[in-house]
Parts: C-alpha cells; structure tokens; sequence
C-alpha cells in the first residue's frame, strides 16, 4: 500500500520488540531498585534533619515563651525585670540617636538649599 508518497507496511504499528537478553533486563531492573532505595534513604535523612530541626526551634520557641511569661507575671507584681529595663534604655538611645540624625539631615539639607 502506497498512502501519503510512503510505503505501508502491513502488520503491527509500533515497535517491534527486540530480543533483549534476560540477564541485562534483569540487571538493569536490579539496578534502578537500587538507584530506587538510595533515593528513598536520602529523602528519610532529609526529612528526619527537617523534623530535628523543627524540634529544635520549638524548644527555643518555648523557652522564650516561658520567660515572656516570667517577665509577665513579675511585672504584675510591680516588678520590672532588668532586662526589659535594657530594653528600654535601649530604645530611648535608638530615639535620641534617630532624632539627632534626622536634624542633622536636615541641617545639612537647608544648607545645600541656601547655596544656589
């Protein structure tokens, strides 16, 4: 048969099988089970160290909570705890460091606007 200017075969479309030796078939079968395990190994490890991780950071994350707590309750009791006192001389020195940036800034910049 003649279809489309090519040469029609009758039989089977596809492939045919080739005669593939038993042995090869099955050494290449043994070793993609073996790629198959590496592979899965690899993904146990990684998500056994993502676990331990998570774990870890859990037990950080309590402890922090433990001391907010701590913090809190001496608070009620009128008591502030020195590292909340920290904190805020901390913050009051960011203040006044930002403030005298800022005017600083904006001394430098009415300068420059004075000079034509």
């Amino acid at each position: 048969q003649v279809v489309g200017g090519k040469v029609k075969k009758p039989g089977k479309r596809g492939r045919k099988p080739a005669k593939i030796d038993l042995k090869a078939k099955l050494e290449r079968s043994r070793q993609s089970a073996r790629e198959c395990r590496a592979r899965k190994k690899l993904r146990y490890q990684y998500l056994e160290e993502l676990v331990s991780s998570r774990e870890r950071a859990i037990c950080a994350l309590r402890e922090e909570l433990e001391m907010y707590k701590q913090w809190c309750m001496a608070m009620d009791q009128g008591k502030i705890p020195s590292e909340i006192k920290a904190l805020l001389t901390g913050e009051e020195q960011g203040k006044a460091q930002y403030n005298s940036t800022k005017l600083a800034k904006a001394a430098k910049t009415e300068a420059n606007g004075s000079n034509p």
